[in-house]
C-alpha cells in the first residue's frame, strides 16, 4: 500500500482532505493508497443526515468549529488536532470485504502496539466495551474509500456540545455518559499521537507518493467546487 504525501505540512482544512480522497481515488494509478491527516476543531456529518438536526450551529460559530458534509453514510463527527483520522482508497466495490480489510488493518497496529482491539458489525473499532474508533465508505466508479476517526485524544466539552443541540452549558452528567461510551487511546498506550503516525505508515505502507504543486492545486479545485460549497 502507498502512502499519499503531502509536500509541505501546513494546516488544512478539513475539506481539502476530503477532496483529497476523492482526487486519489479517480487519478492516481494505485491499487492500494493510505494516507493521516489532522484537523483544526471541526465537525463533519453523513451523507444522509441534515445538518440542523445533527449539529449544535450556534455552538460552532461561536467557537470557531467548522462544518462540513461528506459524502459516506454514519454519524456525525467532532475531530481536532488530538484525533487521527485515516483514509483508504482501493479498487474494488465490495463494501463487506473494504470495510472488513481495513478494519482489520487498525486492529493489527492496535495489536502491534499491545492495545486488544476487536471490532463490532457496525465496522467500529472497540477496547473493552468501548469505542476508540468509527469508520464510514463510499463508492466511486471502480475505488472504494474507507475513512475513519481515532481518538486519540479530544475536547470533550466540544465533542458533546458541537454535535448534540442543546444547552451551551456542559454538565457534568452529561461528559460522564458520553465517557461511558468512548475511551481515548492515549489511555492505553505509552506512545504519543506522533510515534503511533509513524507505527501505522511503517506496519501499512511499502513505499510513497509524493503529490505534486500541480496536483495540489487540482485537489484545491474540487474542494472549492464540491466541499466549501
Amino acid at each position: 500500500m502507498k502512502y499519499i504525501a503531502l509536500p509541505t505540512n501546513e494546516p488544512r482544512r478539513l475539506s481539502f482532505y476530503l477532496a483529497m480522497e476523492e482526487y486519489v481515488a479517480r487519478n492516481l494509478n494505485e491499487p492500494d493508497c493510505f494516507f493521516m491527516w489532522q484537523v483544526e476543531p471541526s465537525v463533519i456529518y453523513g451523507r444522509n443526515q441534515v445538518v440542523e438536526n445533527e449539529v449544535n450551529l450556534a455552538y460552532c460559530r461561536e467557537h470557531g468549529i467548522q462544518v462540513y458534509h461528506r459524502k459516506s453514510g454514519g454519524g456525525c463527527v467532532y475531530a481536532d488536532m488530538d484525533n487521527l483520522m485515516l483514509s483508504m482508497i482501493t479498487d474494488g466495490d465490495n463494501v463487506g470485504f473494504t470495510f472488513n480489510r481495513f478494519v482489520t488493518m487498525v486492529q493489527l497496529v492496535l495489536h502491534k502496539m499491545g492495545v486488544e482491539a476487536t471490532s463490532t458489525t457496525h465496522n467500529d473499532i472497540m477496547i473493552g466495551d468501548k469505542k476508540v474508533c468509527g469508520t464510514a465508505f463510499y463508492q466511486l466508479p471502480g475505488r472504494s474509500i474507507v475513512h475513519s476517526t481515532m481518538l486519540y485524544d479530544t475536547n470533550m466539552e466540544h465533542m458533546l456540545n458541537a454535535i448534540t443541540p442543546g444547552p451551551e452549558k456542559l454538565e457534568k452528567k452529561g461528559i460522564q455518559s458520553v465517557r461511558q461510551r468512548i475511551t481515548f487511546l492515549k489511555d492505553h498506550t505509552t506512545l504519543s499521537l506522533d510515534e503511533i503516525k509513524t507505527m501505522i505508515r511503517q506496519t501499512l505502507c511499502d513505499g510513497e507518493v509524493m503529490l505534486t504543486n500541480q496536483q495540489i492545486k487540482d485537489i484545491e479545485q474540487i474542494e472549492s467546487l464540491k466541499y466549501n460549497n
